[in-house]
């Protein structure tokens, strides 16, 4: 096991306790500031834990990106969900909008009657139209880092000479490849970070919490169910 599987095992059970404890929070009453401003406290939290394991997987890239792409510490479905080394950071709007319809229908009677909740599903005009151009900012930039890990591979292959031929051989021309990928494997994460934060200041206290809740049971539950298959598939050979 390196040391970032023990690090990426580590974030992974803070996390699901730092869900815990967001979840487990009441919801903030709408006059109620210092109540608000707990939960806020407890958002940047969970967003500084996020900001930790980007930060820390962005210089194991730099050191190291190969070790990131196979993701010993990952199951086969999450592999199979990777884009970069990682989610894709537009994944964050498509939950949004989600977990907003998910809530609006909820409790449209209670809408209908002007009873508000504040909540996802409550978002503004203003907050709706931010998340459309935030999305439309992020795909731009998904495909230019897309684009690069192309351009990457393309020179991989007219370097099969220097693979073929490494033993005996200086790896100089294969480590300063290794080194590009790192460097597009950080462009990801630190779009991931961006995209994150971006989403979490555009909602309110509660709703970051919200949305914050759901992404994080949205990536724990990808992983218990893949470790399910796995185990599945084990004994099934």
């Amino acid at each position: 096991m390196t040391n970032f599987h023990r690090f990426h095992d580590s974030w992974a059970e803070k996390l699901n306790k730092f869900t815990a404890e967001l979840a487990s929070t009441p919801t903030p009453r709408p006059n109620s500031t210092s109540e608000h401003e707990h939960v806020r406290q407890l958002v940047d939290e969970v967003v500084a834990h996020y900001v930790f394991y980007y930060q820390t997987k962005i210089n194991e890239a730099r050191t190291d990106a190969l070790p990131l792409f196979a993701a010993a510490w990952a199951t086969t479905l999450e592999r199979s969900l990777y884009w970069v080394a990682g989610f894709r950071p537009t994944t964050l709007f498509h939950l949004v909008y989600t977990e907003s319809s998910i809530r609006f229908e909820s409790h449209v009677a209670d809408i209908l009657q002007g009873r508000r909740t504040g909540d996802l599903g409550e978002l503004t005009p203003a907050q709706l139209a931010r998340v459309s151009e935030l999305q439309c900012l992020t795909v731009k930039e998904e495909n230019e880092i897309g684009n690069e890990l192309g351009g990457w591979q393309e020179e991989v292959a007219r370097s099969e000479p220097e693979w073929s031929g490494l033993c005996g051989n200086g790896p100089d021309g294969l480590n300063r490849l290794v080194a590009r990928l790192g460097s597009v494997v950080a462009k990801a994460d630190e779009l991931r970070m961006k995209t994150l934060r971006q989403v979490v200041e555009l909602l309110t206290p509660q709703q970051a919490a919200e949305f914050l809740i759901a992404a994080a049971e949205l990536q724990l539950g990808i992983r218990r169910w893949g470790v399910h298959q796995d185990l599945v598939r084990g004994e099934e050979r």
